[in-house]
């Protein structure tokens, strides 16, 4: 019979494999795509299938963390989420404009990005009954889109954001009161057509929970979070790669869950981003946004759940009609044409989808182990915009598919 001493170490040695083997994900496997903006609507297939609902009930760890980390404290035990999102994006982009060397001429053409896989872990440890006390961290793919017209554009348009978010997380618990916050740690790589540049952020997110009997009411706030990336552009086109700086925004949240009997929970929550005061983001004139979302989960039977749930956030990207194809446009203090302006703003990141519906099924394989399985899909939405004069058009459709799946451990 196998000693206790020999049982922890066990449990220890896979536990370490687990995050070797997880980190190792982490690092090849870039995340892409966006769906509020370019953040996407919740990490984890529990959230997600429930339209990324999460700052007034706990998911698991990872979305816990990323929602609202006051909600930890509603977990129990040790536990370990591993995650992973397909994206199969859409995108296609048509223009018309005069030849060179006043435009490009006329091309249209679907981006030649295909999937992109997108991970996220989180390991979380019970709370301490004297202190109130427990801790978590998680790493996961949060933001980031781009497109990919190469060989099909003349200006051989090819874009790319990826934000990995690193996040360790404390949370306390008195009575029916719980507070939470995590440290974000951000790594970002950007590419505008011109090489990778990549660099580090930092921000935090602050929540709280408070628990009234069937209903739950939940507020979190995350801070912007800065990132500089060196000699990423020329765009001033004057033979130097400039630097420009890409903050993640400010966001808001609030969320009132409801749980009638146990099988049963309904969520909903509205959320502020706003990307109109982030630098980089308020450069080519993006709006801040609410975000609204529902989600519902039935437990068909103790072992299988039924989740549902729909997300809405209005497009960010402004629509500019009646521009001077001519002009410049000053972007951090670096004057740029307006042409390739617009250009990179409606062909290079048309982050434009609004509607999300989304659904999921987890099944409790035994009392320790479940499985969950998730689909979004971000509905197909467009932007056009003309010149003065008409003689430039442009226009970009974008919708988005996730397969979305999830082991989790309790021990």
């Amino acid at each position: 019979m196998r000693s206790t001493a020999h049982v922890e170490a066990g449990s220890k040695n896979r536990l370490r494999k687990i995050f070797v083997v997880v980190g190792f994900f982490l690092l090849l496997a870039p995340a892409a795509g966006g769906t509020n903006g370019d953040e996407l609507i919740g990490v984890g297939p529990y959230s997600r299938a429930m339209g990324g609902v999460g700052v007034a009930s706990s998911c698991d760890v990872i979305s816990s963390i990323f929602n609202n980390p006051a909600t930890l404290t509603t977990l129990e035990g040790h536990r370990f989420d591993f995650a992973g999102s397909l994206l199969y994006p859409r995108v296609r982009s048509r223009v018309t404009s005069p030849p060179p060397p006043a435009g490009v001429g006329n091309w249209s053409a679907k981006s030649q990005d295909k999937c992109f896989p997108i991970p996220a872990f989180g390991f979380r440890m019970p709370c301490e009954k004297k202190s109130g006390l427990c801790f978590a961290i998680g790493a996961f793919g949060i933001t980031g889109m781009g497109t990919d017209y190469r060989n099909k554009d003349p200006m051989e348009t090819n874009t790319n954001l990826a934000v990995l978010q690193f996040a360790p997380a404390l949370a306390y618990k008195s009575g029916d009161f719980s507070v939470g916050a995590a440290l974000n740690v951000d790594y970002e790589s950007a590419d505008f057509g011109a090489g990778e540049s990549h660099n580090y952020g930092y921000g935090a997110r602050v929540g709280a929970l408070y628990e009234m009997g069937i209903f739950a009411l939940g507020a979190v706030y995350t801070t912007p979070q800065p990132i500089t990336h060196d000699r990423i552009y020329d765009f001033d086109q004057d033979g130097t790669f400039d630097d420009f700086e890409l903050s993640l925004p400010q966001k808001i949240g609030i969320g009132l869950s409801c749980s009638p009997m146990d099988c049963l929970i309904f969520e909903t929550d509205v959320k502020w981003i706003d990307w109109g005061s982030a630098k980089g983001y308020k450069d080519f004139d993006w709006k801040s946004q609410q975000v609204y979302s529902v989600g519902a989960e039935y437990g068909l039977t103790e072992r299988l759940k039924f989740r549902a749930g729909f997300n809405y956030g209005q497009n960010v990207v402004d629509r500019h009609n009646g521009w001077n194809p001519g002009g410049t446009t000053t972007v951090q203090g670096m004057t740029m044409s307006t042409f390739g302006y617009e250009y990179f703003r409606v062909v290079g990141f048309p982050a434009i989808v609004e509607r999300h519906v989304t659904f999921g099924v987890g099944y409790d394989v035994t009392e320790n182990f479940a499985m969950n399985l998730g689909v979004v899909k971000g509905l197909k939405n467009k932007i056009r915009e003309t010149s003065a004069g008409g003689a430039v058009k442009l226009e970009s459709s974008l919708s988005e598919t996730f397969l979305e799946f999830g082991l989790s451990w309790n021990f």
